[in-house]
């Protein structure tokens, strides 16, 4: 079955359905005919994927703190998710050395939460999303796979790496079969946060200002935002068909979109039409990695899931959708976008 067919009229809980990644993926099933359970705080930016397109009044938009556990009981209990796909952090590693406290909290205990709703109510699908940075990363040039060792870096890797012994933990406490989700610096149309360099270039663009980069010489495994969506996608779906896939999952890009910053910028300059760029000393002292890479292997034998846009393909649907997303219906620009990646879906033959 596939996966329009599998998610239609499936009840599936979303958190952190106002965050970039949670709005873009509550489109997606909301397109599918699921009935979509929204939780979340409310959204940080203006301008953002889920203001714009005005999503509230297509699901259940359900504010809270993944903090509350008393609220999110009430929410398990109210609407009995069938699967569950939590996305709710505090997702900025830069901030997290501001906020080291409430990244933690956050990060840990808010999924520590979620997992004792989960024990509790006992969805059939489980699928809880932390981060490539969870990765004790040594700058290796070979892909980390799912068993290596975990992050103790900065508030904001350790917080993921942390989350994932404690989904481990209730694994082997109680018998909960919940699948970890792992995806590189995901990038698309919507996305407004600080110290990112998409949206760092985009403001710039729109501005007609210089962009400033940081790091210039820095790699990273830049992946658009559909496709680590779609390998969770995939994975609640085996999930919910009745395979034991427990563990952490890897979603990461080919090593062909593994590029480095300035690269990256100036490709987006280029199908922007023009723009000036400024290499700028960082002198935060705030450590980011330069090179972090996920071997997918995994995912791709195990769940036929793989990569499918190059980084030209990519560029051109950024740049598409924040040149057009104020002048007609955000929520169409988005669902025309899903439509074309799971034709590619299609052609590759996979899950549609």
């Amino acid at each position: 079955m596939g996966l329009r067919n599998f998610f239609k009229n499936k009840t599936v809980l979303v958190t952190g359905h106002t965050g970039f990644k949670g709005a873009w993926l509550s489109i997606w099933l909301n397109e599918m005919g699921a009935n979509v359970i929204g939780y979340a705080l409310d959204p940080y930016y203006k301008n953002s994927v889920f203001e714009l397109s005005k999503l509230a009044g297509k699901i259940t938009d359900i504010r809270g703190d993944i903090r509350d556990i008393g609220k999110l009981k009430k929410v398990f209990k109210a609407h009995r998710p069938q699967i569950v796909v939590h996305l709710a952090a505090q997702s900025l590693l830069r901030l997290s050395y501001d906020i080291p406290r409430a990244t933690f909290e956050t990060n840990v205990m808010g999924t520590i939460n979620i997992i004792e709703c989960l024990k509790e109510y006992r969805p059939k699908s489980i699928v809880l999303v932390t981060s490539d940075k969870c990765y004790k990363n040594v700058e290796q040039k070979k892909g980390y796979t799912e068993t290596d060792l975990l992050s103790d870096r900065d508030p904001y890797s350790c917080s993921k790496g942390c989350a994932e012994m404690a989904v481990q933990s209730y694994r082997n406490s109680f018998g909960l079969k919940m699948a970890t989700a792992r995806a590189g610096n995901v990038i698309g149309g919507g996305d407004w946060a600080p110290d990112r360099l998409v949206p760092d270039i985009i403001r710039s663009l729109k501005k007609g200002a210089r962009i400033k980069i940081r790091n210039p010489r820095a790699v990273r495994p830049w992946q658009f935002v559909l496709e680590p969506l779609s390998g969770y996608l995939i994975l609640a779906k085996e999930q919910y068909e009745g395979k034991d896939l427990s563990g952490g999952w890897n979603f990461g890009p080919d090593r062909t979109s593994i590029v480095s910053v300035k690269s990256l910028a100036e490709m987006i300059v280029d199908e922007w039409g023009g723009g000036e760029m400024l290499v700028q000393k960082d002198s935060s002292n705030k450590h980011e990695a330069q090179l972090l890479y996920l071997d997918c292997s995994r995912s791709k034998s195990k769940l036929k899931w793989k990569p499918l846009m190059n980084m030209k393909k990519t560029v051109k649907y950024i740049v598409e959708w924040y040149k057009n997303y104020g002048a007609g219906d955000t929520y169409k620009l988005c669902a025309e976008q899903i439509k074309r990646y799971e034709g590619l879906m299609r052609k590759a033959g996979r899950h549609t």
